[in-house]
């Protein structure tokens, strides 16, 4: 079966940073993007980032200039570095895989448990 499963995530101090990874299995998603949301307490899901078969790459406004999403066809795993990380940052961060992709959670039909962001400040 499918499965996405996301690692990195923890507690990390306002200013540092984290790598996150999602690792693929059940199919290549070779011609998928892939795409990072996240998830604070009482708020929607919401885009951060996602790359495309292609290489291109879209980044939420948000995290625009900190955050960096990578893919590695290899071994079938997606990365978000974090830098400059805040305290605004910090939610369950899901990876996700679909045929079409974007900025829209309803675009992705694969989803990961989610790992867990926290910043202090």
């Amino acid at each position: 079966q499918v499965q996405l499963v996301e690692s990195g995530g923890g507690l990390v101090h306002a200013g540092g940073s984290l790598s996150l990874s999602c690792a693929a299995s059940g199919g290549t998603f070779s011609s998928h993007a892939m795409g990072w949301f996240r998830q604070a307490p009482g708020k929607e899901r919401e885009f951060v980032a996602a790359i495309y078969w292609n290489g291109g790459r879209n980044y939420a406004d948000s995290v625009k200039g900190r955050f960096t999403i990578s893919r590695d066809y290899a071994k079938n795993t997606l990365y978000l570095q974090m830098n400059s990380l805040k305290p605004e940052d910090t939610a369950v961060y899901y990876c996700a895989a679909g045929a079409a992709g974007g900025s829209r959670p309803r675009s992705y039909d694969y989803w990961g448990q989610g790992t867990q962001v926290t910043v202090s400040s």
